[in-house]
This record gives C-alpha cells, sequence and structure tokens, in this order.
C-alpha cells in the first residue's frame, strides 16, 4: 500500500510539473514573445528571412541536439550525485555552451534580452525538477533523504518562489543576470572553502563519523539501508533524525525561514537551490553529505513546481525541441547519480563543489559586470 501511494504520489508531481504549465503556456501566452520579436526586427535587430533559431527566433542560435542531450546527461548526473549544481550546469549550458548568453546581449535593452533571459531562467529549472524528482526517488529507496526536513524546506520555498517571478519577470537585462548568478555561486563556493578549515569542521564530528560509517559500509558492500534516515523524534518544536548511528537534529520553523531565502535567490538567478540548501544542510543543521544530496533534491522539487508554474502562466516561453531533448538527457543522468555517488568520498564531494562554484562564480562576475571572458 505505502509504495503504490508513493507511486501515485511520483505520478502526480510528474504531471503537475510537465503537463500543467505546457496546457498553460497556450498560444495566447506566446504574445510576449511575438511583439519582441517584432520590435526587435522594426528595430533592424532580426532578419526576418533568416533561418528559425531558438524560440523560433529567425537569425536565432541553432542548438546541436546531440550536445543537448550529452550536456543534460552531466547535469543530472551532478546534481543527482551532490544534490546541487544541476541548475548551476544547467545555466552554464544555456548561457555558454548553446551560446544563449552572447545571443540576449545583442539586444542590448530589448525587450527581447529580457525575454530571453527569463527563458533561460526556467529552462534551468525544467531540467532541475525532473533531476530532483527521480534523485529524490532514489535516494529515498536509499534510506538517505530526511522527509519532514526537505518537505519543510520546499514549503518555506514556495512563497518566496511566488514573489520573485512576479517581481522580476521581464525586468532583468541578460548582463545584470549573469553577473548577480556568478556573484552567488562565488559567495557559496568561498563558504565552502570555510568549511574545509580546521575551525569550520571544528563541529562537524557527528556529520564526519556518519559518513566514515557510511563509507565504510560501502566498502564492505554491506547493506546501507540497514542504517539509513530514521525519523526518532517528531514535533513542531524540533525534529530528530538518526543516521548509521548519528544523531541530528533541526528546527522546522528555521528549516521553513530557511527555504524562503533560498528559494528566493535561486529562484531569481533560475536554478533550482541545491547550490544553497547543501551548505545550509551540511553547515547550519550539520549533516553529512550522503544525506544533504536526497534532503536539498526534495526541497528543490517542491520549489521547482511552483516556479516553472507561475513563469510559464506569466507569458515565459521554452525552446520545447531543446527540452524535450534535455530532459531525456537528464533522466539517464539522474539515475545514474545516486548509484556512483556513494562510491566517492564525501570530501571528493565537496572539493568538486568548491572548484564548480570557484569557476563558474568568478568566470560569470568577470563576463556580467566587467564584460571580461576568463577564457577566450
Amino acid at each position: 500500500m505505502k509504495r503504490n501511494r508513493c507511486k501515485w504520489f511520483a505520478i502526480l508531481t510528474i504531471l503537475t510539473l510537465v503537463v500543467a504549465p505546457v496546457l498553460l503556456s497556450g498560444t495566447a501566452l506566446a504574445d510576449p514573445l511575438a511583439d519582441a520579436i517584432a520590435k526587435a526586427t522594426a528595430d533592424g535587430k532580426i532578419d526576418p528571412s533568416a533561418e528559425p533559431g531558438y524560440l523560433g527566433i529567425p537569425g536565432g542560435p541553432q542548438i546541436n541536439l546531440v550536445v543537448a542531450l550529452l550536456w543534460s546527461i552531466w547535469v543530472g548526473w551532478v546534481f543527482s550525485t551532490v544534490g546541487a549544481f544541476g541548475g548551476i550546469m544547467a545555466g552554464v549550458g544555456h548561457i555558454s555552451v548553446f551560446g544563449l548568453g552572447a545571443y540576449a546581449k545583442t539586444f542590448k535593452d530589448a525587450s527581447l534580452n529580457k525575454f530571453i533571459t527569463d527563458s533561460i531562467r526556467v529552462s534551468n529549472q525544467w531540467l532541475v525538477g525532473l533531476s530532483a524528482l527521480v534523485s529524490a526517488g532514489n535516494y529515498a529507496k536509499q534510506k538517505r533523504l530526511i522527509v519532514p526536513l526537505g518537505i519543510t524546506l520546499g514549503l518555506g520555498s514556495l512563497l518566496a518562489a511566488f514573489l520573485v517571478v512576479y517581481t522580476t519577470m521581464g525586468k532583468i537585462k541578460f548582463s545584470q543576470y549573469q553577473g548577480y548568478f556568478g556573484l552567488i555561486v562565488l559567495i557559496i563556493g568561498g563558504f565552502m572553502v570555510y568549511e574545509q578549515t580546521p575551525k569550520g569542521q571544528s563541529s562537524k564530528k557527528a556529520a564526519k563519523a556518519a559518513a566514515q560509517a557510511f563509507e565504510k559500509t560501502i566498502k564492505s558492500k554491506g547493506d546501507i539501508t540497514s542504517m539509513g534516515v530514521e525519523t526518532t523524534k517528531f514535533g513542531l518544536g524540533r525534529i530528530e533524525i538518526s543516521f548509521f548511528g548519528q544523531t541530528f537534529g533541526f528546527s522546522p520553523i528555521w528549516a521553513f525561514v530557511g527555504g524562503f531565502f533560498i528559494s528566493a535567490i535561486s529562484s531569481f538567478i533560475g536554478v533550482g537551490g541545491g547550490f544553497l540548501y547543501v551548505p545550509f544542510l551540511t553547515s547550519v543543521v550539520g549533516l553529512p553529505m550522503f544525506v544533504a544530496a536526497g534532503t536539498s533534491a526534495l526541497a528543490v522539487l517542491i520549489s521547482m513546481v511552483l516556479s516553472i508554474f507561475n513563469y510559464m502562466i506569466k507569458g515565459v516561453t521554452v525552446y520545447w525541441l531543446m527540452i524535450g531533448v534535455e530532459l531525456v538527457g537528464v533522466f539517464i543522468g539522474s539515475m545514474i547519480g545516486p548509484r556512483t555517488g556513494k562510491y566517492i568520498p564525501e570530501k571528493g564531494l565537496k572539493y568538486f563543489f568548491i572548484i564548480l562554484a570557484c569557476y563558474v562564480g568568478i568566470d560569470y562576475v568577470l563576463r556580467g559586470f566587467f564584460g571580461i571572458r576568463m577564457i577566450g
């Protein structure tokens, strides 16, 4: 019975995440794009006789679908392995690999610049939403997901996702978006570097002990579910769980508040927020990475459903051919991640996280605010 309920919940989530936004993004809601194209054409920035590309824009970038598939597999693997950076990697793909960022900049202050920026934001979220759904299910099977914490964080994110979409949509130029994107990522990367110092590690004894016990079980090919997440105390003031012999606790109220602020930031830059949830879970809550990844995925899933829904009913659209191919790749990568990530030492996961954060952060800050490229 419990398994059937989980299956129905997953089906309903997929329908909400995928079908509803598609149905609600009808032709009437495509008018903002048509208007933006018409204005850019009138201004001489678009040749109407050129071959349609991204979003059907004449002369727009042509998306290589093979590259889109391979990159999205990488996106799904990254997110499902560390519970973060799927949205960042999706953003890097859309902005840099496919050249959508440089293309948006060619329209300067025109409305098409802002429309493409919003399209990139929601495209990132489609990939992260599916990856979060698949990853959360896989981590739940391995008992590496704290359901009460993930739900509490997710509920806190709902209001923030709603507010950010309605206050920033159509108002952010691409250069601003890219600069703030990089700045936030860089700050998180710096914080994670601090976490690796002796002072940063001093309060992580329980997490370290649980991680070592988990890694030992994996090496001996033991059953990780036997000592997986178990809720030992459940209350409005405090919830406690056990994981590999260690007890971890958190306040649902503070988790709700944390989810609100994390979602506000992540919705602004158009990503899932895992790169903020993971540091929150490992630093503030004190969880080991092996649990943080799955819990982050559940929180991200909840916020992505509302954020995607809000963007699309407000008229933002995506390039469906590209998104369809990418969702296939994300599914593949998200199935692989939880099965391979458990073999990577916790330190390895954290250093991988830090390297990605520092590189992407510095590169995008320089590009967005100063027009400087690190490479090329």
